[in-house]
């Protein structure tokens, strides 16, 4: 990996309860963490898996190393959201972690 391949920003969000000025709780999406991330459409045999799983728009995102990043969280990209499908930090190495994560289809 060239740190140089890690030159596009992602923000990292995470799906939360809070309670709004009615005292109502409501769920959101709140920011968590905006990092600096490699971005590549999945190619080859990992294309063809993910999309016997009906995940086509699949996206590869390569972070530094974080250890709380789940398959709970979402992330922005280019105003696009994504679903995070797994999150592997590659060869158990606390260097990188590998985002595989599919678009979210826009409603109405």
């Amino acid at each position: 990996m060239v740190i140089g391949d890690l030159r596009h920003r992602i923000t990292l969000q995470k799906f939360i309860t809070e309670v709004n000025e009615n005292g109502f709780e409501t769920e959101v999406w709140q920011d968590y963490k905006t990092v600096w991330a490699s971005v590549s459409h999945l190619s080859g045999k990992e294309y063809y898996q993910a999309a016997a799983v009906q995940a086509e728009k699949t996206i590869r995102f390569l972070v530094r190393y974080a250890g709380d990043i789940d398959t709970s969280m979402r992330i922005l990209f280019r105003n696009t959201q994504y679903s995070i499908t797994s999150a592997d930090n590659i060869k158990y190495e606390n260097r990188f972690i590998e985002i595989k994560a599919v678009e979210v289809e826009k409603s109405g």
